[in-house]
């Protein structure tokens, strides 16, 4: 006969929440009270397909496939820890993914507009924020043109590495803003870096070093050999 596979229950799924925690967020220089209630509080698993349950508390990325992923829990809470996230203020996320990030900016107090270009993705995040996120506006849109209709916003956050920044985004940041991200680097090893409006433009400080997955629709263009 075939072999059962037995459901995972409230509470495996509460005391895998608190393993995560204690042992990938915490101990690394996480310590936002905030920041990790929100992640003791919210399901990692209702914002992936029931495939893809088993690996939503794995110390690493988590596939979707097309070059995108669910960022490791301890990326994940360092990039909104350096976000500072304060509440009332306005976000954009840009690469929502199926929506997890987007759901612990709306648990820090956050009014977040979460942009997302891949319609498979759209539809795992849809129903998993009108149930746990409701206030989060997820929109559609190509990912590099931001969300200009709401902006400007005090946090831009992108969830994933980035190549090449487009101007858009970086124009939709409101004077006194901060704009958060991985700086790709060689070997897959990047730099969270933090942005604020500096004069005309926009300065960077390293924040910490990170292996994260690069967005695709951030790489930077190949350049022709001749």
């Amino acid at each position: 006969m075939p072999q059962t596979v037995p459901q995972a229950t409230p509470a495996d799924t509460q005391t895998a929440r608190n393993a995560m925690v204690d042992s990938q967020v915490r101990p690394n220089k996480v310590t936002d009270p905030r920041l990790i209630a929100a992640m003791r509080a919210l399901p990692r698993e209702a914002f992936l397909p029931a495939s893809l349950h088993p690996w939503a508390y794995a110390d690493d990325d988590v596939k979707l496939g097309a070059g995108r992923v669910m960022t490791s829990p301890m990326v994940t809470a360092r990039l909104l820890q350096s976000a500072a996230v304060q509440p009332g203020e306005t976000a954009l996320l840009v690469g929502a993914g199926t929506g997890y990030v987007a759901a612990l900016l709306a648990e820090l107090g956050a009014a977040v507009t979460a942009l997302e270009d891949d319609a498979a993705l759209l539809a795992i995040a849809r129903p998993a924020l009108s149930r746990l996120a409701p206030a989060v506006a997820l929109v559609e849109g190509p990912l590099a043109l931001g969300w200009p209709a709401l902006a400007p916003y005090t946090l831009v956050l992108i969830d994933a590495a980035v190549e090449a920044l487009p101007e858009a985004i970086e124009a939709q940041l409101a004077p006194s803003g901060r704009l958060v991200m991985v700086r790709a680097g060689q070997g897959g090893v990047g730099q969270a870096v933090i942005g604020r409006r500096s004069g005309g433009g926009i300065s960077y400080a390293p924040a910490f070093d990170a292996a994260v997955a690069t967005l695709p629709a951030f790489r930077r263009a190949p350049a022709f050999v001749f």
